[in-house]
């Protein structure tokens, strides 16, 4: 049994590290294992220009431990108002790495999303003719549409004709949670992409609601049924170079997890590359580590692979922290529900 793994340095391909207090408590817990990692842009307000995307970060770099190694990649909140030209400029300058998708309302701080897509298609043929990446929160929010279904609902009904009618645009299809999801990249070019997070190859919908509401389970797209966990886990470990890690580490204070809303978001930041280890050593699978952590993300947005290396060492069972504090308030870190031997050194 292998009891060491050496691996490029990883990459989250999709963070979010919130503002001010926030930030502070938890940039530490991304940048002690990872070298870049794209940045969620819906603060309040969004981030949604060039200028804006700039001071935020600014915020984050001012706020990373002494001496680490963290790049973020940033990105731009798409609203039905937002400016070509002030787009293609960011990109430009090196400034953002993607533009980001929230269909309006589909999750935390979406109400500036979209709702008519037709008033974003001068921005998405930019995007197409320039190579920026549309990074998708791939969910309708129709009210008719069942939760569990308005992943598979939004690759028919909007994603499918907006890469139909935007030839070259290049698309991440972020967290993803079904087989459908799973099939609709398998099935596109190398102009799709798709992440997948820790949590969502862990749980399935009966660890949030079976023997009592877990709310430190509850993330958006929310858990789907076993059939999909294990579809999910298929393609992660697969080496396939259109899937890769985008940990969605979403924190929330305690207070707004453990409450009547029960905010949606797992915090994994801290225990992620463990976790991952775990997993893909359960299906036999560790030679794929770095592949899904490591060199897929960085081959879909056309950077270097880092040349930093970490390595995960097998032994004892490893302790993390239950929570976090931070200048907000305690937040909780992702329990996967069995024991961790991988630990990074």
């Amino acid at each position: 049994m292998t009891d060491s793994l050496t691996l490029r340095r990883p990459d989250d391909w999709h963070l979010h590290l919130r503002d001010g207090a926030m930030l502070a408590g938890v940039l530490p817990e991304t940048a002690r294992h990872f070298a870049r990692a794209i940045i969620m842009p819906n603060l309040v307000p969004p981030v949604v220009t060039g200028a804006q995307a700039a001071t935020y970060r600014d915020r984050i770099l001012a706020a990373l431990p002494e001496g680490a190694a963290f790049t973020p990649l940033m990105t731009l909140y798409l609203t039905e108002d937002t400016d070509p030209d002030d787009v293609a400029a960011a990109a430009a300058s090196g400034l953002v790495t993607a533009v980001k998708l929230y269909p309006a309302g589909a999750t935390t701080n979406s109400a500036s999303g979209v709702r008519d897509f037709d008033k974003v298609r001068g921005v998405l043929e930019k995007m197409a003719e320039i190579g920026l990446p549309l990074c998708v929160h791939g969910e309708v929010t129709s009210p008719e549409v069942d939760i569990f279904d308005r992943e598979a609902v939004f690759i028919d009904t909007v994603l499918d004709p907006i890469r139909r009618a935007t030839p070259g645009l290049r698309v991440v299809m972020e967290h993803i949670t079904t087989a459908n999801g799973v099939d609709y990249v398998k099935a596109g070019n190398d102009d799709l992409g798709g992440t997948i997070t820790t949590h969502h190859l862990v749980i399935n919908r009966n660890h949030i609601l079976v023997g009592g509401i877990k709310p430190h389970y509850y993330c958006l797209p929310v858990a789907k049924r076993e059939e999909h966990r294990l579809a999910l886990r298929a393609a992660a470990m697969s080496g396939t170079s259109r899937f890769f890690l985008g940990t969605d580490s979403a924190p929330h204070i305690d207070a707004l997890k453990e409450n009547a809303c029960g905010c949606a978001g797992c915090f994994t930041a801290t225990n992620t590359m463990s976790i991952l280890a775990e997993v893909f050593e359960q299906d036999g699978k560790l030679a794929n580590l770095e592949a899904f952590t490591s060199l897929n993300g960085p081959a879909f947005y056309r950077l270097p692979a880092n040349e930093a290396t970490i390595t995960l060492r097998r032994g004892d069972a490893v302790s993390y922290p239950d929570k976090i504090t931070t200048g907000a308030g305690p937040v909780t870190v992702f329990n996967p529900g069995f024991e961790l031997h991988w630990s990074v050194q």
